[in-house]
């Protein structure tokens, strides 16, 4: 075919599209019906329900509403279920919007931090480049959550409340960017470390006050007290928001590591990685990961369930997905025989050329098991309680193994070869990589 196409080839394409019957029978439904009404796949639906085998959620799901902050809410949501049985109630949420809070401001002098680093680079260099992209957006990882909480601590819900900006972020997101960038100007065009310490200082105080106007002041004390499900009244007194978070976190969230599947030939199973700056709180241990093989995850993850304890991953979402129903299976859609193609694109080449990351993180909190294998999962999502199973989703087995990039697990529960590898030096990925990809 030559370069240019001509009127002679754009004929052809015509007369191959007009030659097939199926196509113009697919063209009549798919300009009048949404293709995935069309393309979904009754048999895996039919396949599927809402049972599980072993099942941890007894509770409601949260809502993150019209923001990016899923990763710290799946986090929140797999610390508050130690929280709730220690304080004898069914329902306890921590503040979302506090954790929000203490990130962006801790996400703000990191990124600044790295400015002032890269500060002898050009403006297109392509670290710079990245890093000027998005300088605070609200998506995160495992480890960046537990940065925060290791940091700031926790409040309870009713200490400090969501506010309009918390539930959508979009506005104070675009504050924050605009402060940033231009803080980013400022700091490369002075000399000096003293200066641009200085005017750092500045910075951050504009951005302390703009989250506080939209986010409210997180408190540095509060007085503790509730109602247990029986109506018994307790009061802890007066008390820090680390002194909470080490009095109510019943999980060693220290002990917690972070395991990805990434079947690119680049990275190496058994090696740890780490993402060129990728994180919220300097000086906080850095985003490491160790790259698994995926029947092992999915066996750590199966064997978390069982034994008590839901599990925290991150995955692409939108991937063979359906809201209404709350289902995700790997061939939920058959968009093959709509278009009739093939979609080739195996995980590792999906990484390689842009189609899959990580964009959303949430909680497993049942799993199917037959004859020792997991069937399907169930998973705790913080899109709200008006779909699928009151906000509780089903994900068959071969989507886990499709899409499923990133889960956090006691480190006790890996092999004792790969717990020694957790100590190497871990390879380190540009900044720009898929997998410093930051679920929202």
């Amino acid at each position: 075919m030559e370069r240019n196409l001509t009127a002679d080839q754009l004929a052809l394409f015509e007369k191959e599209f007009a030659s097939n019957p199926q196509y113009r029978v697919m063209q009549n439904a798919v300009t009048q019906t949404p293709v995935n009404n069309i393309a979904l796949d009754r048999q895996v639906v039919t396949s599927m329900d809402h049972s599980v085998s072993h099942l941890l959620d007894d509770w409601k799901v949260t809502n993150q509403k019209k923001s990016g902050r899923c990763w710290m809410f799946a986090g929140l949501n797999l610390l508050r279920v130690g929280a709730a049985e220690k304080l004898g109630v069914k329902d306890f949420e921590f503040s979302q919007n506090y954790v929000l809070f203490w990130d962006k401001f801790e996400r703000a002098n990191f990124f600044l931090e790295a400015i002032i680093e890269t500060a002898g680079r050009d403006a297109d260099d392509r670290t710079v480049a990245h890093l000027l992209s998005d300088p605070i957006g609200d998506g995160g990882q495992w480890n960046m959550f537990i940065a925060v909480v290791r940091k700031h601590g926790l409040v309870p819900k009713t200490a400090m409340p969501e506010s309009e900006s918390s539930s959508a972020t979009a506005q104070l997101n675009d504050v924050l960017r605009k402060l940033l960038r231009q803080g980013a100007r400022d700091l490369r065009a002075l000399d000096g470390e003293e200066a641009r310490r200085d005017r750092k200082g500045e910075i951050l105080t504009t951005v302390h006050r703009v989250l506080s106007i939209h986010l409210g002041t997180p408190p540095q004390k509060f007085l503790w007290q509730w109602k247990d499900t029986d109506k018994g009244f307790h009061r802890d007194g007066w008390i820090t928001p680390t002194e909470f978070a080490a009095k109510y976190v019943q999980l060693p969230v220290d002990d917690y590591v972070c395991l990805v599947h990434d079947p690119r030939s680049t990275s190496p199973v058994g090696r740890t990685f780490t993402v060129d700056y990728l994180g919220n709180v300097i000086d906080a241990p850095p985003v490491v990961y160790l790259n698994v093989e995926m029947d092992l995850m999915k066996q750590l993850t199966q064997d978390a369930i069982v034994g008590g304890e839901p599990v925290w991953f991150g995955c692409d979402v939108g991937k063979q997905m359906n809201g209404d129903l709350g289902f995700w299976d790997a061939k939920l859609y058959d968009y093959e025989a709509v278009y009739d193609t093939e979609f080739t694109l195996d995980k590792a080449d999906r990484l390689v050329h842009h189609e899959t990351l990580m964009t959303h993180a949430m909680l497993f909190t049942g799993v199917d098991v037959v004859d020792g294998k997991p069937r399907r999962w169930r998973v705790e999502n913080s899109w709200g309680d008006e779909k699928a199973d009151s906000g509780f989703w089903t994900m068959n087995d071969s989507w886990f193994g499709e899409h499923v990039f990133e889960i956090a697990v006691r480190r006790s529960a890996l092999p004792a070869d790969l717990q020694a590898r957790l100590d190497d030096e871990p390879i380190v990925l540009p900044a720009w990589d898929p997998m410093g990809a930051l679920a929202d």
